[in-house]
């Protein structure tokens, strides 16, 4: 990301936001009294929000998606009854649940229920398939699972490789009169005898229970599962939805972002309870419906990532951009090439960008309304120099980390702390992993967040990039490991190193690998090669851009040069000679990339 001089914040700019801060202030104090539970004896997290919201507005919209327009009172009731039904099947506190449903209201329900009984909800990405299923269900170790009619064929081909009853193997209609598959159990209607009064379950649930398992992309190219726990979830409800946003009864926040990850699931839909808010989702994201749904809902605030922004944004301009209700939006991933246009040409007020990850313990948030920035954080947080191949921290000659001057780029550490607790991952490994010691200080701990950011003045952070080996494209973590084992699978493919290149005015890394025919080039059938990727991978994991090497150049201790390959991208003329190959939006098959083509693509001729 480039910074430009209207970045950092000075001291006029914040002196013209102190009505801003005073207006902001209650609700700070509010927030961090109502986020920041401490008594190990009192109920909090999901269910106990979401009843507190059904009394402050029974009869308000709670969820809505196409026709369907439930109250508080309408969704806590079914959500009742599947509790009542769950726990009289055997499931109870700190079972694990996997959910397998696609963004719509019974998905919300579900997991809902489920947080009511004390159970944790395991957010199980519904594309996946194969051995990406599998190792994500398997990783949690399930006493049941919940599939959506729409899932079923994706988990009938795995259902073999799992140890799940057929007796807690739900199932949920995906419209009505539909037949129950064999050896499946229909949950809903087998759920509507049971009582619809609260469980007194949703009461013994407190702020170290697990709420979710939120899967992130594993260095290993598999998933791993981080753990979301009810306290967190009261610290990210009243952040963003009191703090942030001040959501109220009379606000419909529209999110078209996937429920499997934090940002809709947890920030989207916890502003939401926060403030007893309408809750409009889609089943996926539209750019032509957009608007259209935001009316329709009478949105005032908007869920997004960057990628969503810049596809509005590349909609044809209409006389009715600026005709909704909208006010604010948060999210993240917006770069500052598109934030000036897409405020301006939608004519949004407050952009509350903010960065957070699944399975980490800091949020920042742009409460002030600032430009190009992720906030701030009320957590302790430093960023330190890192070596820029290995992405390690560096230490001094007393074995301490050394901070970034302003404005530079740094690695981010977040400090863990009472106030700020690693729930990290199913993995207790894993999670060790993360952690830095003695950083500053003999016996500190750090949360390695992975990430660059830098900082702009009065502690308001803006991200610049995502170390390590993964990257983000179309609002999703991208494996490089994971795409390396699925293109070493295919026969004439000897080598192969996955990474991610810049796009000019796109969100995030396009995917893009080297690797080095068994054979020779000539054998290799690029129809053929990307139909068998797109058979192994999500859409978001294909390379779109394929670099053919006759050896691969490595270290020293047999590393690959991945930062080289990074940095001369796709650009023919760095290749040194290389072929490099294109796979073209609504093609089927990869082409000879010239430098022509190179520069269509970067100034914006093929759309990704």
């Amino acid at each position: 990301m480039s910074r430009t001089p209207s970045d950092a914040i000075t001291w006029g700019m914040m002196l013209r936001k102190l009505p801003a801060i005073a207006r902001a202030v209650p609700r700070i104090v509010k927030g961090m009294k109502l986020a920041n539970v401490q008594d190990p004896s009192q109920p909090c997290g999901l269910g106990w929000c979401f009843e507190q919201a059904v009394r402050r507005n029974p009869h308000g919209p709670a969820l809505l998606c196409d026709e369907t327009a439930w109250s508080y009172a309408q969704v806590n009731e079914r959500a009742n009854r599947i509790a009542h039904y769950l726990m009289a099947q055997g499931i109870g506190k700190g079972d694990c649940v996997a959910v397998f449903i696609e963004n719509r209201p019974q998905l919300l329900v579900t997991v809902l229920a489920v947080a009511k009984v004390g159970a944790v909800s395991a957010m199980v990405n519904t594309s996946q398939t194969g051995d990406a299923l599998v190792h994500s269900l398997a990783l949690v170790t399930p006493v049941a699972v919940v599939v959506g009619d729409e899932r079923v064929s994706a988990f009938k081909d795995v259902r073999g490789r799992t140890a799940l009853s057929s007796t807690r193997t739900w199932w949920v209609a995906d419209q009505d009169g539909t037949d129950v598959p064999p050896d499946f159990v229909d949950l809903i209607s087998h759920s509507d005898p049971f009582p619809t009064d609260n469980p007194a379950s949703s009461q013994q649930v407190f702020f170290n229970d697990p709420c979710f398992y939120l899967y992130t992309s594993g260095t290993t190219g598999l998933p791993k599962a981080g753990v979301f726990r009810h306290g967190r979830w009261m610290r990210t409800s009243t952040s963003f939805g009191l703090i942030a946003l001040d959501m109220q009864p009379d606000d419909v926040l529209y999110c078209t972002l996937p429920l499997y990850h934090a940002t809709g699931l947890c920030v989207c839909w916890g502003a939401a309870i926060c403030g007893a808010s309408g809750f409009a989702i889609r089943r996926k994201f539209s750019a032509s419906q957009f608007w259209g749904d935001v009316r329709r809902y009478r949105a005032t605030t908007l869920g997004y990532v960057g990628e969503l922004c810049r596809y509005l944004i590349d909609q044809p301009a209409a006389v009715e951009d600026r005709q909704h209700g909208v006010k604010k939006m948060i999210g993240n991933g917006l770069r500052p090439g598109a934030w000036s246009a897409f405020k301006t040409r939608f004519g949004i007020e407050h952009i509350c960008e903010l960065y957070a990850a699944s399975d980490g313990n800091i949020g920042f948030t742009n409460v002030l309304n600032f430009d190009n920035t992720v906030g701030f954080s009320l957590m302790g947080w430093e960023l330190v120099q890192y070596d820029h191949d290995s992405g390690v921290p560096l230490r001094n000659l007393h074995g301490r980390m050394q901070k970034v001057p302003k404005g530079q780029p740094g690695l981010l550490l977040a400090r863990i702390d009472e106030k700020a607790p690693l729930d990290g991952y199913t993995d207790p490994a894993k999670t060790e992993k993360t952690i830095y010691r003695d950083v500053f200080t003999p016996g500190d701990r750090y949360f390695n967040t992975g990430d660059l950011l830098r900082n702009i003045g009065f502690g308001h952070g803006q991200f610049v990039d995502r170390l390590g080996d993964t990257y983000r494209w179309k609002g999703e973590n991208v494996s490089t490991t994971e795409v390396e084992n699925v293109l070493l699978q295919h026969p004439q493919v000897a080598e192969a190193v996955a990474y991610g290149v810049e796009i000019k005015n796109t969100n995030g890394r396009a995917g893009m690998a080297a690797i080095t025919p068994a054979e020779s080039l000539a054998t290799l059938d690029f129809s053929e090669l990307l139909q068998f990727l797109q058979g192994r991978l999500p859409p978001y994991a294909v390379p779109l851009f394929l670099r053919i090497k006759v050896k691969m150049d490595t270290t020293g201790t047999f590393k690959y040069q991945k930062t080289r390959l990074k940095t001369e991208g796709f650009d023919p003329c760095s290749s040194g000679g290389e072929p490099i190959y294109a796979w073209l939006p609504g093609t089927a098959t990869y082409v000879p990339l010239d430098r022509q083509l190179a520069t269509q693509i970067q100034g914006g001729q093929w759309r990704y």
